[in-house]
């Protein structure tokens, strides 16, 4: 079902000129490079980036270098591109499952008193736990895009070799799906870094209050098997919301990093608010949109 058309029927006359496929898959590659120069940021606020630290840094721009050669390279010889960056988002969601338990074993007291080796307030102060898992999603909905599903929305995955590998879920409700949850990670993420804070800015209420009602507004997408209308809108106006949140909070980030007479230091913006977190929310917001697009692959045009 090609839900943006249900949404806002005159797209139909308009010819998109790369899949939904191709776009999922330019959005990972811009992801994998963005993670790497996030990821850059934050370690640096240590002053000292030890050899495993680096790993992530390197990768990401690394990973998305290749995806976006794979993708030129579908366009002659998909089975070849489909396996290449099929490899890279494999590696990426153990690069991002790994980052994940460093951070864990860093937010906790190993030989600490029991009942204290892990608390809230050692996660709120310690490494953004659920931070690396982005790499994780982002390659989860990365191979979701390289294999093309045939016929749209049957869940039948085609392989190599004229092979179908039936899935339980259509790739559009899967990544209604993926989508709730990548939103679900980046509202956590975003209520341990306000947690800091104390929430003395009710302001700060904002984006977890709208972030869970993308959650919930996706999730059910995924779920249900026809959505209405009226579900298409109102997921289509959740998404366009954590876009508006996402820009606005990189912009209110940037301002809080600015001196008081709008001077830019960088030592400010490496410890003070991350002006790159809140473009998470942009961006899974967009993700959400596309999901949105015809289903069917350029393939099968």
């Amino acid at each position: 079902m090609y839900h943006l058309a249900t949404v806002a029927p005159p797209i139909r006359r308009i010819r998109i000129p790369v899949s939904r496929d191709q776009a999922m898959l330019l959005l990972a590659a811009v992801n994998e490079i963005f993670l790497g120069v996030d990821i850059f940021l934050a370690h640096n606020i240590s002053g000292t980036i030890v050899a495993r630290e680096w790993t992530p840094i390197i990768f990401g721009p690394i990973a998305g270098v290749i995806l976006l050669i794979a993708g030129m390279m579908a366009l002659r010889y998909r089975p070849l591109a489909t396996m290449l960056a099929t490899t890279v988002l494999v590696v990426s969601i153990g690069v991002g499952l790994l980052g994940a338990y460093y951070h864990v074993i860093r937010a906790s007291l190993p030989t600490g008193p029991a009942g204290e080796r892990f608390t809230v307030r050692l996660l709120v102060w310690g490494p953004p736990v659920v931070g690396p898992l982005m790499f994780s999603l982002v390659g989860l909905w990365g191979i979701s895009a390289a294999w093309v599903e045939e016929p749209p929305d049957s869940g039948r995955l085609r392989l190599p070799g004229g092979w179908h590998l039936p899935l339980p879920l259509s790739k559009t409700r899967a990544y209604f799906l993926m989508v709730s949850l990548g939103i679900l990670a980046t509202v956590i993420s975003s209520v341990l870094d306000h947690a800091r804070t104390g929430f003395e800015n009710s302001w700060l209420w904002v984006p977890t209050a709208f972030g869970m009602f993308a959650v919930f507004a996706a999730a059910i997408l995924g779920i249900v098997e026809r959505p209405t209308r009226t579900d298409l809108m109102t997921y289509t106006l959740a998404m366009v919301l954590l876009i508006v949140i996402g820009l606005v909070g990189a912009y209110l980030h940037i301002e809080d990093n600015l001196t008081t007479q709008g001077e830019f230091v960088a030592e400010r913006f490496i410890r003070g608010a991350p002006f790159l977190a809140p473009l998470l929310y942009a961006n899974v917001g967009f993700f959400g949109l596309l999901v949105l697009m015809d289903p069917r692959s350029e393939t099968l045009r």
